[in-house]
């Protein structure tokens, strides 16, 4: 791994961070070494990630990898992550990697690692807002990369301000799809889909409370799964006790939402704690879908409200229950011509590669760089 990179990633599963990890893949230049170190302490999941890093010929590693979960926060976690760390160590060492990659916040317990290993280059993405715990935990990790990538301002804004200055944003992108149907002539009542884990934050009861109230709700489909640790919802259960059920449709987890976003008129994104990002919105924006947001984070930074979607206070049922109550065809129509122009203005792929290649000064093999 002379003069290579090796990404360590915190997940084994196919939401935001990690297809943004397959961006980043792309985005390197052809000759350059790299390999993935992905964590071996979780069962996997139906559908991960592994499969598709495999299809792009990455290199791929489950490794033994102290990752921060809030299960490891008794003594007995964080002794095995100290092991772990150990362990990490003399791979790391028997490596010689010229850059190691921590692609979430819950990977950066391996900076420092790397900088005992002697690595000469190590990168934080910071994909999560930190909460005041988080801030105690990770800042001393995070203070052994020389350069932290963050993905929004709202992520900026939480972490400590020691670490603002060796801080960039960049806004993540997402590729051009297939085929993009417009919203123009279609009828009939207006579909909505919802995509994310079922935890405890990502506002499916507030949602699903709104989706109550509504006289003719139109269809809605979810998609996602119980999350593999963490608090979660029975959204079944939730859906069963709505006065119409039969207007809401659980598909569960998919390999992949595209068909279902470009089957829907709108997106939703209830969250009721601020989104890091939300990838999801622009991945509806690509196919000229609009979105429905909690005005909060990343979200706030990505729609424009009534222009390319809509805004709503987090966890106000009464509010997006009057918002999907007062939405026609013709502004949804409207709606998505713009959320279509937005995403080609500020959130393709190439985009992406062209901010995060030049954050890292990653140009050619021979040029691995990190802005001191």
């Amino acid at each position: 791994m002379r003069n290579g990179i090796i990404f360590i990633h915190s997940s084994d599963e196919r939401y935001g961070a990690d297809r943004m990890l397959l961006e980043m893949i792309a985005a390197l230049p052809p000759e350059q070494p790299f390999e993935v170190w992905l964590p071996s302490d979780l069962d996997h999941v139906r559908a991960p990630l592994c499969e598709l890093l495999i299809e792009l010929g990455a290199p791929v590693r489950h490794v033994n990898l102290p990752i921060m979960r809030r299960a490891y926060r008794t003594p007995r976690g964080l002794a095995g992550l100290a092991w772990r760390e150990l362990r990490l160590l003399r791979r790391l060492l028997a490596a010689r990697p010229e850059l190691v990659y921590c692609t979430t916040s819950a990977a950066f317990l391996a900076a420092p690692v790397a900088r005992l290993a002697r690595v000469p280059k190590v990168v934080g993405h910071v994909q999560e807002i930190w909460s005041p715990s988080d801030r105690k935990v990770l800042s001393s990790f995070a203070r052994a990369c020389q350069l932290l990538l963050a993905i929004s301002a709202p992520v900026v804004a939480a972490l400590p301000e020691s670490l603002r200055a060796r801080t960039q944003i960049i806004d993540n992108g997402t590729p051009e799809p297939a085929q993009v149907s417009s919203l123009a002539g279609r009828a009939g009542p207006l579909r909505y889909v919802v995509a994310s884990r079922w935890n405890s934050w990502k506002g499916y009861p507030t949602l699903l409370a709104a989706w109550d109230r509504l006289a003719e709700p139109g269809q809605l489909v979810v998609l996602g799964g119980r999350p593999p640790v963490g608090e979660w919802v029975d959204v079944p259960l939730l859906v069963s006790q709505l006065a119409h059920p039969e207007s809401v449709t659980v598909v569960g987890e998919v390999s992949d939402p595209a068909r279902h976003i470009a089957d829907a008129d709108v997106m939703l994104i209830p969250s009721d704690d601020p989104e890091p990002f939300g990838l999801v919105a622009i991945e509806a924006f690509a196919r000229a879908r609009p979105v429905i947001g909690s005005d909060a984070g990343g979200l706030a930074g990505i729609i424009t409200d009534g222009q390319d979607g809509w805004l709503f206070p987090p966890r106000d049922v009464d509010a997006l229950a009057g918002l999907l109550d007062r939405l026609d065809r013709s502004s949804v129509t409207a709606a998505g011509r713009a959320a279509r122009e937005t995403y080609e203005q500020r959130f393709t792929t190439e985009k992406f590669q062209q901010r995060w290649r030049g954050a890292l000064q990653l140009n050619s093999v021979d040029e691995i760089a990190v802005p001191h």
